[in-house]
């Protein structure tokens, strides 16, 4: 434990009084336990400060787009011969596997259906409320979110390998607030940095816990009961930290090659055996109304309407809260697999190679399900009121032929995303808690894979995963101020790249 920063103890104090916080039932802590406190404090976040986050948000996709076609572009985030570490196609399964497969996993086909009967706008269940559904899902896992991944990921690698930073979120604005960031300033950011991770990663492990023992229930006729939620933990812990303890070229990249495999047989089969035609003219005029109202959909408020306001807050502002919250886990991690590529290559794959996949999923799940339920009165919507969100997919998979095989694929891959989200996650957690080691020590891997799984298993059990969800979020309303410091401080050193930018202009 020599390589440990006080970073991690404080961050393994912070983790373990939240857990104990969040199990005291409210009988003992009447409005005062987690879940009261935490939803009082990101409702007054979400209505007063929404316009903040779409902002933030929108500035980060502007200020990718940017660089793609700025003339930092060039710049390589390492030195001058570095080669990338891996192929294109390793590279997107593991940014894809740690970013939000889980997530398009889980909402593919549920999203689209909630969207149609309760739309932002207009008359539920009509054809205009599928386009806006639609059109909705694609802005949600588009371009602003990995835009939010691509501005920390950026910084975090370029600081690392190209000026030999340390590998830790404080170190991206040491060009602002210089050596400040080597003492208490920079502690208090990678807490938070850590605290969000920790928490996010736990509540997914919660949810997918939910997910995957709702799938068994479905497919095999089990009972769907918490022993086997947390049996399903148990499982998982296992075998995440091994992968985690294997190392990133063993255990996190062979899983990202197997989810991106799977993930492609899955779409490809409902493609193939779905309404195909519907699906390919679905994906392409839905695509098409995404870029066209993109603006309009990034600034969109409701100053007069109520009733849109909720809508608003409990979809877009949540998504871009969360998405905020999980950028240091998924940023770090993506960092640390991009050593060698340039600027411009580095932001055209992580915000337009998983933007596209990302909708043409929707388009298949989301499509084939709103086809079942516009057309053919599948009534799948009525599932997920009944049971939940996690129903929709293996709703959706009844109504194909092989329904139990691919159901059955269906929970391998919800189970190895959930894996490699974990063991990302475990890895992130080891480098921002060892000043950015690259290479983590076994043993605080251990540690922080056990007390994720800890917090998930003690939370699902009491009820009290959304409380943590709700606290991971709140994080996010000053970690998006420190990314929009990141952008300023990482425009500074480009800046001072004069030099570099010259060369490249000669050799190219």
């Amino acid at each position: 434990m020599k390589k440990v920063t006080p970073v991690f103890y404080i961050s393994a104090v912070i983790a373990f009084l939240f857990i104990i916080w969040g199990i005291i039932p409210e009988s003992v802590l009447p409005n005062a336990n987690l879940d009261n406190v935490t939803t009082l404090i990101q409702d007054f976040l979400v209505d007063r400060f929404g316009w903040f986050y779409l902002i933030t948000t929108s500035i980060f996709v502007v200020f990718s787009v940017y660089l793609i076609f700025s003339k930092y572009g060039k710049i390589k985030l390492g030195k001058p011969n570095d080669k990338p570490e891996y192929s294109y196609l390793t590279w997107f399964a593991m940014l894809f596997s740690a970013g939000m497969g889980i997530g398009l996993v889980f909402w593919g086909a549920a999203e689209p259906l909630m969207h149609f009967y309760e739309p932002p706008y207009g008359e539920a269940g009509t054809n205009e409320a599928a386009k806006t559904a639609m059109q909705y899902s694609f802005f949600h896992w588009g371009f602003h979110p990995w835009a939010t991944y691509a501005t920390l990921a950026l910084a975090l690698a370029y600081f690392k390998f190209r000026k030999q930073s340390a590998g830790v979120v404080s170190a991206t604005l040491e060009p602002l607030f210089g050596d400040h960031m080597k003492r208490g300033w920079g502690t208090t950011v990678d807490v938070v940095v850590v605290f969000a991770t920790i928490f996010g990663v736990a509540t997914s492990l919660g949810l997918g816990a939910i997910q995957i023992s709702g799938g068994i229930s479905s497919v095999f006729n089990i009972e769907q009961t918490i022993s086997m939620q947390l049996i399903v933990i148990a499982i998982v812990t296992v075998l995440f930290i091994a992968s985690a303890m294997s190392g990133l070229n063993r255990g996190i990249k062979y899983l990202s090659n197997t989810n991106l495999i799977l993930a492609f047989l899955l779409m490809v089969f409902l493609l193939v055996l779905g309404p195909t035609n519907f699906i390919m003219n679905l994906f392409t005029t839905t695509f098409g109304t995404y870029l066209q109202n993109l603006p309009s959909m990034s600034f969109r408020m409701t100053p007069f309407d109520d009733g849109n306001a909720d809508w608003i807050n409990g979809w877009t502002i949540f998504y871009w809260a969360w998405w905020i919250a999980w950028a240091p886990f998924v940023g770090t991690f993506i960092a640390r697999v991009s050593r060698g590529r340039t600027v411009r290559e580095f932001v055209s794959g992580v915000l337009i190679v998983p933007a596209i996949f990302g909708a043409f999923w929707f388009s298949v799940f989301g499509g084939s399900a709103l086809n079942l339920e516009f057309f053919e009165g599948a009534n799948l919507y009525s599932l997920i009121e009944q049971t939940g969100e996690e129903a929709a997919l293996f709703s959706l998979l009844e109504h194909f032929p092989l329904s139990i095989l691919v159901s059955t694929i269906a929970i391998i891959l919800i189970s190895t995303f959930f894996i490699t989200s974990a063991d990302s996650a475990t890895f992130v957690l080891g480098m921002q808690t060892t000043g950015g080691s690259l290479y983590p020590p076994n043993v605080v891997k251990l540690i922080w894979g056990l007390i994720q799984s800890g917090a998930a298993a003690m939370l699902l059990w009491q009820g009290g995963l959304v409380a943590l969800q709700t606290a991971s979020i709140i994080v996010a309303f000053p970690f998006a101020m420190i990314m929009l410091l990141i952008i300023i401080s990482l425009m500074k050193s480009f800046g001072q790249e004069k030099e570099v930018l010259e060369n490249n202009k000669k050799k190219g």
